[in-house]
């Protein structure tokens, strides 16, 4: 409806930095609104900032809309898998990334954030006082965790944490999962690539969510510490604040679940990077 609110008013801010020990930066990124996505380039590949850049592009083309649907967002990741599979030799081709992040939608009038993921790129998000990472990362440690043969607290030190299981590109066809999430007033989203997560606790990201009412001043210092604490990989951080949501109705659930299938590289280089599965063990 002409002149109506959007479905979230958001404010917005977003830091990137190649780390301590990268040559490049492979972890691209889009915050602008309806969308605020974080993709990592996988180590180990050729060009992974190419492959990372090239999904970005691709995601890029739907900005400035008010909201998007979950047709959209499907339709793009299946233009942005062709064009990853399409780099040529030299330019990308064999490269993979993550991708992960939330879009603005309108269901039935109101506000949802629609999150998406493939990797182990992060979503949290922060409501009312109660802080949670939104997607479950695709990757070798945590399927030992969900099956009970690696405890949660060990997973950030295994040798296999890197390993993921779902990428777009690096030859993994694997589908993206996704979560429809009624936002509220007051909501923050932070999406971030494991260079932050892997170098700050949850709890010290729940801490500097706290602490810093801007969100650019959130998503700087969320880059800054994990800097301080090694920086290890690229860090990215996009933090993402709900200043009105659209609603018509009192809601009766926290969440709806969609799912995930509706509708020349040195040492240096690779350790403590994304990588995909057919890198370390011969195939997805």
């Amino acid at each position: 409806m002409t002149g109506s609110p959007p479905p979230i008013a958001v404010a917005f801010g977003a830091s990137t930095d190649a780390g301590l020990r990268r040559r490049i930066n492979e972890d691209s990124h889009l915050a602008v609104s309806p969308l605020f996505l974080v993709a990592d380039g996988m180590g180990g590949h050729n060009a992974g900032e190419i492959a990372s850049a090239t999904v970005i592009h691709e995601f890029s083309g739907l900005s400035g809309r008010e909201s998007l649907t979950i047709d959209d967002v499907q339709a793009a990741v299946v233009a942005a898998r062709r064009r990853v599979a399409a780099l040529p030799a030299g330019a990308g081709a064999g490269a993979g990334t993550t991708l992960a992040g939330v879009v603005i939608a309108d269901v039935d009038g109101e506000g949802y954030w629609l999150a998406i993921n493939l990797g182990d790129s992060r979503t949290y998000r922060l409501s009312e006082g109660h802080f949670e990472q939104v997607s479950v990362d695709h990757s070798v440690v945590q399927e030992l965790v969900d099956s009970g043969q690696l405890a949660a607290d060990a997973a950030q030190r295994d040798s296999r944490r890197n390993v993921i299981t779902r990428a777009i590109g690096a030859g993994s066809d694997a589908e993206p999962d996704y979560w429809l999430i009624p936002a509220e007033d007051g909501d923050r989203i932070l999406v971030c690539s494991d260079g932050l997560s892997g170098e700050l606790e949850q709890d010290a990201i729940h801490g500097i969510l706290l602490a810093e009412a801007d969100p650019q001043a959130a998503a700087t210092r969320l880059v800054h510490e994990a800097m301080v604490r090694g920086g290890r990989d690229n860090i990215t951080a996009i933090v993402v604040d709900a200043l009105a949501v659209r609603t018509r109705t009192s809601r009766t659930c926290e969440r709806d679940t969609v799912p995930a299938n509706a509708a020349g590289t040195t040492d240096a280089d690779i350790d403590g990077d994304t990588l995909p599965r057919a890198v370390f063990a011969g195939g997805f």
